[in-house]
């Protein structure tokens, strides 16, 4: 797990000590050293910089960046399966002079081409300088797990794995991207493959780039996507059959994410993916596995005493830390720096302490996501399965007849239900699909926090929506079933923008590898294909994780309320956070860019206080757009 960066410059205003300078600003992803490479060719300046956290071949020989046969690479991930590739390059006469996998990509590379990424299972972001052919190839992996942007105007290339490397750089103008500021207060974070600034793009997962430095043309090109798999018939299997195979599937691919030079741990929640990723690793090891898990003092909010629970009964190495409210306020005003993009997922506070915690004995922990985006995990799923299919059974003249009443009656005049919480914003997503009971607009509804309408009223200009995966269309109709369609779109937008990135910077941020079990190709190249009944089961989610899980763990320990490491982000704004929210959201502040109307924000804040507090999130989102405004517009 590392940092890169770089650049390819057609002015050559680009030198070694900004190359080390843009290395050094993510330092935090690799404290272990710092490479370089810098050359200048006829019509450009080439660098790639490399910082090492080291996981795998801890000697000076695997540093980065590294170069066989006129190949340059940078690389920051991982390929678990490096030594099976490794002998069959070996068999065609390759010689090697390390243990790494960076030095396979490089081999592989060299003797497949593009048809080498087939190969990989792994994660990364990688960009590869081929002097022969005069071009840099950029890829990033399946599920996104690593991420990678670029920037590239007037003649100056510039890539990353986190936007201040770019920053670094004197080149790079900061222009804001209105509508990336809309796009984060619909979904709390900016949405592949858009960016908070102009001219910068995020290179989305599954995605390889080609940049030809004679041309000076981009081409990116999609190797791998998901909806190759939810479009084809599902298997004609029986239940006992697909319990069987997926419960090998997820083994191997959990296995593989033990492979390292350095101690590795497992984050324990006491939920179904992370006890299924640690029950399943434990039972094949003789030594016990390290797992982490964090606590709060609010007893309503802690999970940690059912992880202990989980951890006794398969006989792990646990450890466990109760963090105070202040512990996890005072990481607030940090937020800004490890996230240099906006980004408003709260659960980051927990993640960032459960990281610090970890790293006190292992240099990796395995995070147990993307299982709600695999095997039907989320509520929202719930809702779409059990309510969609009564409002779409409405005549449609009833829903629309409906709709024009709830459209000119505000829910602010409903006697005693205005009073309840979250009424109002129910009230309007409940209109709207009376409207259009679409799992489309379902699935629009349930992920916005701001909708269309609000991002018109609380702008200053007129804001035209970016096309996101949200609007994909890729699913066929041969092939579509409503829980199908959610999984793929939350498998390309909320895994990879908010889940991904959220745990990526929050790992990084104390130099700690946060690997992805549940990322392996094979996993969803595998689930995707199975009837939706067994992931989906008479309104039970996750069924068939779930029948896995209960052959270590009993029904009776896992069977409870979900809680989750909850963030009282709404009492923290009424109380600790007031005085940063009447700072941050002062007319004052929000005339340094002149993005929103002060009058809108100031009505929102006021209604607030005022008893709406289900208005909690829109504030939360404004109070994280204007900190990280202030820390990198500045």
């Amino acid at each position: 797990m590392c940092g890169i960066t770089g650049f390819i410059d057609f002015r050559k205003d680009s030198s070694e000590e900004i190359l080390a300078q843009m290395s050094c600003s993510v330092s935090h992803r690799g404290p272990d050293g710092q490479g370089v490479y810098f050359t200048e060719l006829k019509n450009a300046a080439v660098g790639l910089g490399h910082r090492r956290l080291s996981i795998i071949d801890l000697s000076a020989a695997a540093n980065q960046p590294m170069h066989y046969d006129g190949l340059h690479l940078i690389f920051n991930g991982e390929i678990y399966n490096y030594n099976e590739i490794r002998k069959q390059l070996m068999a065609l006469g390759h010689q090697f002079q390390t243990r790494s996998d960076t030095e396979v990509i490089l081999h592989g590379w060299r003797e497949w081409g593009e048809k080498s990424i087939d190969r990989w299972r792994g994660m990364f972001a990688i960009a590869l300088f081929d002097e022969r052919a005069n071009e840099l190839i950029c890829i990033r992996d399946r599920g996104g797990v690593k991420p990678f942007y670029y920037y590239w105007k007037d003649g100056l290339f510039l890539f990353g794995s986190e936007l201040k490397t770019m920053i670094a750089h004197p080149g790079f103008e900061k222009n804001i991207n209105p509508g990336a500021v809309a796009s984060f207060l619909q979904y709390g974070n900016v949405p592949q493959p858009h960016c908070i600034y102009k001219y910068v793009h995020k290179l989305p997962a599954g995605y390889l780039l080609r940049f030809d430095l004679n041309s000076r043309e981009i081409k990116n090109r999609q190797y791998w996507n998901v909806y190759d798999y939810y479009n084809q018939p599902k298997l004609k299997i029986s239940f006992n059959e697909a319990l069987d195979e997926t419960e090998n599937i997820l083994k191997e691919s959990f296995q593989y994410r033990m492979v390292a030079d350095v101690p590795v741990g497992v984050f324990l929640s006491g939920g179904y993916d992370s006890s299924c990723v640690t029950a399943l690793l434990q039972k094949n090891s003789t030594e016990k596995i390290k797992t982490f898990t964090i606590g709060t003092t609010d007893k309503n909010l802690d999970e940690a005493p059912f992880a202990r629970q989980i951890a006794e009964r398969l006989g792990t190495d646990h450890t466990e830390y109760y963090c105070s409210p202040q512990e996890a306020l005072d990481i607030i005003p940090q937020l800004p720096y490890y996230y240099d993009e906006p980004f408003a997922d709260s659960s980051a506070i927990p993640t960032i302490l459960v990281s610090r915690m970890a790293r006190k004995k292992v240099i990796v922990a395995l995070s147990a996501d993307a299982g709600d985006e695999i095997f039907a995990g989320y509520n929202r799923y719930d809702y779409l399965l059990k309510h969609g299919k009564k409002l779409q059974a409405m005549p449609r003249v009833m829903r629309k007849a409906v709709a024009e009443v709830m459209e000119a009656v505000s829910p602010e005049n409903i006697p005693y239900f205005n009073k309840q919480y979250n009424f109002h914003s129910r009230y309007r997503k409940l209109r709207n699909l009376l409207k259009d009971p679409s799992p489309f607009e379902m699935m629009k509804n349930l992920s916005q926090v701001f909708t269309s309408y609000e991002i018109n009223d609380l702008f200053n200009e007129n804001i035209a929506e970016l096309p996101t995966a949200y609007n994909s269309r890729e699913l066929k109709p041969g092939f579509y079933d409503p829980l199908s369609y959610m999984m793929a779109i939350d498998y390309q937008t909320y895994m990879v923008d908010d889940i991904l990135q959220k745990v990526d910077r929050a790992t990084m941020s104390v130099s700690l590898e946060g690997r992805e079990p549940f990322l392996d190709q094979s996993i969803i190249e595998w689930v995707a294909r199975l009837p939706s009944e067994y992931k989906y089961h008479q309104g039970n989610k996750k069924y068939i994780l779930k029948k896995i899980v209960y052959k270590y763990i009993p029904i009776e320990m896992m069977e409870r309320k979900k809680m989750g490491f909850g963030i009282p982000v709404e009492k923290w704004l009424q109380n600790e956070l007031k005085d940063l929210l009447e700072e941050y959201l002062s007319d004052q502040y929000l005339d340094k860019h002149k993005l929103f109307k002060p009058g809108y924000v100031q009505n929102l804040i006021q209604l607030f206080f005022n008893g709406r507090t289900d208005l909690y999130l829109k504030i939360w989102y404004l109070l994280m757009f204007q900190m990280w405004y202030e820390k990198w517009m500045h």
